[in-house]
């Protein structure tokens, strides 16, 4: 049987993408980092692996696949929210918020797309 063991994302900017990614995630490098590509892991061990690679595509304004960070309810959420921010994420103007939305849309240093959840939100 297959399993996800790691998702892949293009950066232009693999050092800057690999320190923005460790810092959100508390992620460590599965082994020395390359100009071109580096593989996060969770720090504490299982778990899915971040995969950076270095690519000259553009960013996709609405991506068909992103990632879902979630948090614990909306006041972790609001304090992740603030805390990828500092360290280099951005939030998006996303027109497509439901009324009852649980996520909030930022963009990492490279642009991609990804989402805060609030996982208590009924």
């Amino acid at each position: 049987m297959l399993r996800v063991g790691s998702v892949v994302l293009g950066v232009a900017d693999v050092p800057r993408a690999a320190a923005f990614w460790t810092a959100a995630l508390g992620y460590v490098p599965r082994e020395e980092r390359e100009d071109d590509w580096v593989v996060l892991v969770p720090k504490e061990g299982a778990g899915v692996q971040l995969s950076l690679g270095l690519s000259e595509s553009p960013v996709q304004e609405r991506p068909r696949i992103h990632l879902d960070l979630y948090a614990e309810d909306a006041a972790d959420q609001a304090a992740e929210v603030e805390r990828l921010v500092s360290l280099g994420a951005r939030r998006v103007d996303w027109d497509s918020y439901p009324d009852d939305a649980d996520f909030i849309v930022l963009a990492d240093p490279d642009g991609n797309i990804f989402c805060v959840i609030d996982t208590a939100y009924d």
